[in-house]
């Protein structure tokens, strides 16, 4: 569904392709250089890891031949629904080989997943991973903050002080690529070394924050949504939870239960334990019954 979870996948198959030389992958995302795009298609590729916007895109141009196409591998099908790239996806796979071996993968089973894999796949074996309902890892301590909106800047300075002690690293989720923009400010003003990611950033620039993050150069990372799915960052600590991985910090509390999830679950990875600290206001009272669920 989005850029960095291309260029993570990509960069997990090339730890193998390195063993392999016959083994060519390529990266087809939006915001990349086009032209570059069709001529690494143009040559033998074992290996397409792509978006579907982009790939839609040179599909359409002619760029892309799917003769020999032997699997089709969807990801985190959820997230691709809900960022609307259901008429994408169908048109991709109308023009792949109906012999093809398909393996879909998605965090959540709604309806709309189910009618997919119904549609995509015949004759599939379904393996689940925990329970069928929408349930939060259990190795993430979740800590949730009653405040005002007024508050929360103190609130998060002193969290920050204490995972600074320990140079941790933190993730810190925004509502809003404003919000997300306007709290990375705050932080810089500071004297704090926070860098955002948002979708309307350039893809570069995104590549960046997210090298910067992941090396430690700047251990304070302010994201919106696209974030909050699949990526995977090691050694992060945090103050009197130095033997967890975490944290993540929800500044503003997800528009719904489910990015809540997905959000905390960018610490406690890999079976390790994690923590994650949300604030939550009278604004979002409506959202407190089925937080607790």
């Amino acid at each position: 569904p989005t850029r960095e979870l291309a260029a993570q996948v990509e960069k997990n198959a090339l730890a193998y392709a390195k063993n392999m030389r016959w083994f060519r992958t390529v990266s087809i995302v939006g915001g990349a250089s086009f032209g570059y795009q069709t001529r690494a298609l143009s040559k033998p590729v074992d290996l397409i890891v792509a978006t579907p916007g982009r790939l839609m895109d040179l599909m359409q141009s002619g760029k892309v031949d799917f003769a020999r196409l032997e699997v089709l591998i969807l990801d985190e099908a959820d997230r691709m629904l809900d960022m609307g790239f259901e008429p994408q996806i169908r048109k991709i796979v109308e023009q792949i080989r109906p012999d093809r071996q398909t393996l879909m993968f998605s965090a959540t089973w709604p309806k709309e997943v189910q009618r997919m894999a119904a549609d995509f796949l015949n004759d599939y074996v379904q393996v689940n991973i925990g329970s069928m309902e929408l349930t939060a890892n259990r190795n993430v301590k979740q800590v949730i903050e009653m405040c005002s909106e007024f508050d929360k800047r103190g609130r998060l300075i002193k969290h920050l002080e204490q995972i600074s002690q320990e140079n941790g690293k933190v993730i810190i989720f925004a509502n809003t690529k404003r919000g997300a923009d306007d709290l990375t400010k705050f932080m810089r003003q500071d004297g704090w070394p926070a860098l955002a990611i948002h979708g309307d950033k350039q893809q570069d620039e995104r590549d960046w924050v997210l090298r910067e993050f992941k090396s430690g150069n700047s251990p304070i990372m302010v994201a919106t949504a696209v974030a909050s799915r699949g990526l995977d960052v090691k050694d992060i600590s945090y103050g009197m939870y130095a033997v967890l991985t975490g944290p993540v910090i929800n500044y503003d509390f997800p528009t719904n239960t489910e990015d809540y999830v997905h959000q905390i679950g960018r610490t406690g990875r890999a079976g390790r334990k994690g923590v994650a600290v949300t604030f939550f206001t009278s604004e979002n009272a409506k959202s407190a019954r089925e937080l607790v669920g």
